[in-house]
């Protein structure tokens, strides 16, 4: 997932890499401070997945823009 913190708006879209692999561009209002924006990730991820956000684990890149969950 590429997080985009900081923005004006809050949404997810897909990308479609190749036939197996897909990745999501999210924004988010949260500013990258203190685990904010990623706490807040897992809440836009929880909704547009329909799973409870405890489904939901960062695996790698905490403090980068370009992370991975395990849903």
């Amino acid at each position: 997932a590429s997080v985009k913190p900081g923005s004006s708006q809050e949404k997810v879209v897909e990308n479609v890499i190749d036939n197996e692999t897909r990745g999501v561009t999210i924004w988010t209002h949260a500013r990258a401070h203190d685990g904010e924006a990623n706490k807040k990730v897992i809440e836009i991820l929880s909704d547009y997945y329909k799973v409870p956000k405890t489904s939901i684990t960062l695996v790698r890149g905490a403090n980068s823009r370009t992370k991975q969950f395990d849903i």
